[in-house]
């Protein structure tokens, strides 16, 4: 850049916050900022409209570098991160074909998820023929139980290979906690296979972990983000002050933990957790004096081990938004969710193919799926630059405000015993608590899920993609089929039910009745009103599978009423303004009788006259769509199917 552009800006005089303060104020016309422009967020925090340089000011983390304690702004000096898939091993010969193909389309991280029945020496030599560990990452996951044994197989293996076991990364799942929460098993035990499995581990394999913090189930349950990291910082400091009580070194046992997240659609606020994670992991083990017991190059203070600060996380796209209609839209929604977590420096990432909400996922949905980060690699370029976010004064406060929060719930935790928690359900209550609050937002339209609750595709049938039930998931919440080892009444257990299968459950019983019902947008007076009205009520009935038939326009309520008896509507739509719908609603409603159902779209003033004169039925922005809709298909003698 030439000496003369340096300066570009420089007749600008600089603008103070007050002074924009004053302009948004002035351009409110008197409406209340708070209530305007200010977000009020599930977390626990408010997020401003904007920030400035003053907003981060007091933050110590900002004048650090990405590789630098306490690793806000990453565990390394580079983001690149590892692209995952996971296979599930039903015949060994076939997964390693699989494994073998997917590493030569750009996969660098393998997860297998093997049942205890086929741990053998031969069956894992099978599994890893051609594969070599030294160059990608293997994890794996089998029964809790069986892990030291796999443990010992792949030593042995790795050995007699005469692999450089200093190269060997990967994990072995071991997870105790997360029985509990999917299925209410409970095993007092678990400290002692956790740490026979460390110990089975040879220190040269310094890169291998044993012990997995699934904290994604959280995320698939529908909890907010400051929960899912709250939680999971308190399962990994119940792991870690287990371990160390049971005889194994600090730095050792913190080395040996990977960190499961999830990763959400709220794109900003998932960056910021990332980084908040690793800044208050970082703190929360150096409170155990972890010490370095070799030559290290990132040794701290008083002879701190610094590298077991470094949090090792393993993100996942969620399953809780992904819908069963408009599948393609899932596409979408794992793309910004690819994007958070690779901006925000995870380790490494699986993206979930976007037909797995309704079907096994296929070669090409599982290729979608890969190339989704590889696009953010080769043409994106997101892995050349470390912490891309960083000194971004909205996501750092962002950050700030995340742990703050987080910091709370985890102390709140661990002064009750995040074990102890589980076991009674006090966490499984809250995340459910969490979801029902998400399904109660879904329902009224503040929550929004494209194709499912809002901007459905018309006329999509998805009774095809299904079987039996489809994506009519058991809520989870206690299954009796499972003993449930400590508590003598039903257990409690995370939810199960995904955002939009209560809409997808509405569709899929209007689908599957066989009854083709008609709602007739009857639009009539001001033009722009009842344009506007009848785009609104297309939406919100289409959402229910309804065939939607709208119109240019009526010169008389009668004429509107004669056209929608003639086309066979079930549902008639009264679209018109607010003033008008004082002559045209009672007059409809004469017309109409019991014969059809009559909508008034809209909240009129005059709602409570008309309310008076027996028209019941008002959809608007303030309705509740999904039982308004459930009560249209009880009166159209549409039973669910549940």
């Amino acid at each position: 850049m030439s000496k003369s552009n340096e300066k570009l800006f420089s007749e600008f005089p600089p603008v103070s916050t007050e002074k924009w303060m004053e302009k948004i104020v002035a351009d409110l016309k008197g409406a209340d900022f708070e209530k305007k422009l200010v977000w009020k967020t599930n977390e626990g925090f408010d997020v401003k409209p904007f920030y400035r340089s003053e907003d981060i000011a007091g933050l110590k983390t900002t004048g650090t570098a990405p590789g630098e304690f306490p690793y806000v702004r990453g565990t390394k000096k580079d983001n690149d991160w590892l692209v995952r898939q996971d296979i599930t091993v039903e015949n060994f010969a076939d997964a390693n074909k699989k494994a073998l193909d997917i590493l030569n389309k750009g996969v660098t991280s393998l997860g297998f998820k093997i049942g205890k029945e086929g741990l053998t020496k031969e069956n894992i030599a099978t599994l890893l023929n051609g594969i070599l560990p030294e160059h990608i990452e293997l994890n794996f996951t089998t029964c809790n139980m069986q892990s030291v044994k796999l443990i010992e197989i792949l030593v042995a293996y790795f050995n007699e290979k005469n692999y450089d076991l200093t190269k060997i990364k990967g994990s072995i799942n071991i997870d105790f906690v997360g029985i509990i929460l999917k299925k209410g098993h409970v095993k007092e035990e678990w400290i002692t296979e956790m740490t026979a499995a460390i110990n089975a581990i040879p220190p040269q394999m310094y890169l291998f972990k044993a012990i997995g913090v699934n904290a994604y189930l959280f995320n698939n349950a529908g909890s907010f983000i400051t929960q899912e990291l709250g939680y999971a910082l308190a399962w990994g400091d119940e792991i870690l002050s287990r371990l160390i009580a049971a005889g194994v070194e600090p730095a050792t046992a913190a080395k040996k933990i990977k960190f499961n997240l999830g990763v959400s659609t709220n794109y900003f606020l998932e960056i910021a957790k990332f980084r908040a994670a690793r800044l208050l992991w970082a703190e929360i083990v150096k409170s155990y004096n972890p010490t370095c017991r070799h030559d290290c190059p990132n040794e701290g203070p008083n002879n701190q081990c610094c590298d077991a600060s470094k949090m090792n996380i393993f993100a996942q796209t969620s399953t809780f938004n992904q819908t069963v209609y408009d599948a393609h839209v899932n596409l979408l929604r794992t793309q910004t969710e690819a994007m958070s977590a690779s901006i925000a420096g995870v380790n490494s990432l699986l993206v979930t193919a976007f037909d797995e909400s309704y079907k096994t996922a296929d070669d090409f949905s599982e290729r979608i799926a890969r190339n989704q980060q590889l696009i953010l690699k080769e043409e994106c370029h997101f892995d050349k630059v470390a912490d891309i976010a960083g000194g971004s004064y909205y996501i750092e406060t962002l950050t700030d405000s995340i742990a703050t929060e987080a910091k709370k719930l985890f102390t709140e935790t661990k002064a009750k015993g995040f074990y102890e928690s589980v076991k009674a359900g006090d966490i499984q209550k809250a995340i459910n608590a969490s979801a029902d609050k998400r399904f109660k937002l879904l329902a009224q339209r503040r929550e929004i899920l494209l194709g499912t609750n809002q901007f459905p595709n018309f006329t999509e049938k998805a009774g095809s993609k299904v079987n039996g039930e489809g994506s009519k998931v058991k809520d989870g919440r206690c299954d009796s089929s499972v003993p449930c080892t400590l508590n003598p009444t039903p257990c409690t257990l995370l939810n199960t039910k995904r955002l939009g299968t209560e809409f997808e459950n509405l569709r899929l019983t209007t689908e599957k009745s066989g009854k083709e019902v008609k709602a007739f947008m009857l639009t009539i007076g001001n033009l722009a009103m009842r344009l506007a009205r009848s785009q609104f009520s297309s939406n919100f009935l289409a959402c229910a599978g309804y065939k939607v038939i709208d119109n240019l326009g009526f010169e008389t309520v009668a004429e509107g009423v004669a056209a929608a008896r003639k086309a066979g509507a079930d549902i008639i739509v009264l679209c018109s303004s607010d003033d008008e719908y004082a002559t045209f609603a009672p007059e409809a409603h004469q017309l109409i009788g019991d014969k059809e159902i009559l909508v008034i779209a809209g909240a009129p003033a005059s709602t409570d006259e008309l309310k008076a004169q027996g028209i019941t039925n008002f959809i608007n922005v303030r309705s509740n769509v999904l039982e308004t809709l459930q009560g249209f298909n009880a009166k159209l003698g549409i039973s669910s199917t549940k």
